[in-house]
């Protein structure tokens, strides 16, 4: 009797521990699959603003708040725009100085917490860009997906399409340079973003899905008039712009990709999200796991839409060693594979998604250079 109660019990705990792992692996993937659009990824530390003057912002000494170039800076009811270090300003043990262009919104006081984020304009582009452009409707498989539309000469668009924890507001960045090259740019937002379809589960699939939002973007694209398309993704919507470029009926439409930090490693992703919420090592590949249990993603899925031998249209990649989210190898991997058809432009000092910010004159270039035979 007592060895029948003993395995009972031991049964009883193992089921218990089974159900906790699982449990925490759920949880543990709500860092990827949840990723709230708009908020900063786990990986982006938490800084204090220690003090403000004229034209200078005073920041916890991080490395993130050392990182080169031109950044957002958001907090609860705050954006700001700040540029690089100041050498010449007083630094201390403990804090940073860092170049205060503008307060875009709300204030910053002294014992606020903020982080530093790519999007360096909120609002529209009329009102943060000074752009003519258009709210419109794209009809997309799960209802209607709203859109900016900035008009332009050229009858190639570029549609932009933002990635994890990032909105509609992140590919403004490069707004104003397509603009001044007369290029009409559709800036999407997809399932999942403020004022898009919710999909059924309520969870982000890394691109898995979302690309066909992207597709119907296309469709609307060729529809008003674009004779061909080049698709610039950030993170996972440059995922969306491979399976896009791999599976759309009209990908033959497609004259070229600009990809900024792509994801092409979904597990990759999911455990560096899920380990910068304090999973532990053990419970990392459960949160893999229950990602996929959750969303059905599978990785053979986006190695074969970057399949190299599959890639027909000319690549443009932003990446850097920095971006601990999606990794820079497997972007140089793919470059290597393709020299005459792929081109890795390197970005160093710059964490997921933020290549432009790290030198916006030289990402620009690289742009022109790319999109000038596109034209």
């Amino acid at each position: 009797m007592r060895t029948v109660k003993a395995t009972a019990a031991a049964v009883t705990v193992a089921i218990a521990a089974g159900a906790a792992g699982v449990a925490a692996g759920r949880f543990a993937s709500d860092a990827a699959l949840k990723a709230p659009p708009g908020r900063p990824l786990p990986t982006e530390p938490r800084l204090t603003v220690h003090s403000t003057a004229a034209g200078q912002i005073t920041l916890t000494r991080a490395l993130a708040s050392q990182r080169p170039g031109t950044y957002g800076i958001s907090g609860d009811g705050s954006h700001a725009v700040v540029g690089p270090v100041l050498a010449a300003a007083p630094h201390s043990a403990d804090t940073v100085v860092r170049r205060l262009e503008r307060v875009t919104h709300g204030t910053l006081e002294p014992g606020d917490k903020v982080w530093l984020t790519p999007n360096v304009h909120i609002g529209n582009p009329s009102s943060a860009l000074g752009l003519e452009h258009a709210d419109v409707d794209i009809p997309g498989e799960l209802g209607p997906l709203p859109a900016w539309f900035v008009p332009g000469v050229r009858d190639t668009w570029v549609i932009t399409v933002h990635g994890l924890g990032a909105t509609r507001e992140h590919p403004m960045n490069v707004m104003g340079f397509l603009n001044r090259h007369h290029f009409p740019v559709l800036d999407l937002a997809y399932r999942g973003d403020l004022g898009a379809p919710r999909p059924q589960d309520g969870l982000n699939h890394l691109g898995e899905t979302e690309w066909r939002d992207l597709d119907a973007a296309i469709r609307y694209a060729v529809r008003y008039g674009a004779e061909r398309v080049v698709l610039h993704g950030w993170s996972t919507g440059a995922t969306m712009a491979l399976r896009a470029a791999a599976h759309s009926g009209l990908r033959e439409r497609i004259s070229g990709l600009m990809l900024d930090s792509p994801v092409l490693s979904w597990e990759t992703t999911v455990r560096t999200l899920a380990a910068a919420r304090r999973t532990p090592g053990a419970l990392l590949p459960l949160a893999v796991r229950a990602a996929q249990g959750r969303t059905g993603l599978h990785g053979d899925r986006i190695q074969v839409a970057a399949d190299p031998q599959h890639l027909q249209a000319p690549v443009l990649i932003f990446h850097g060693p920095g971006d601990t989210v999606a990794p820079w190898g497997l972007s140089r991997r793919l470059a290597d594979s393709r020299p005459n058809l792929v081109t890795l432009h390197t970005v160093t000092n710059a964490p997921h998604g933020a290549m432009w910010n790290a030198d916006p004159g030289v990402y620009e270039e690289a742009m022109r250079r790319f999109l000038t035979p596109l034209m």
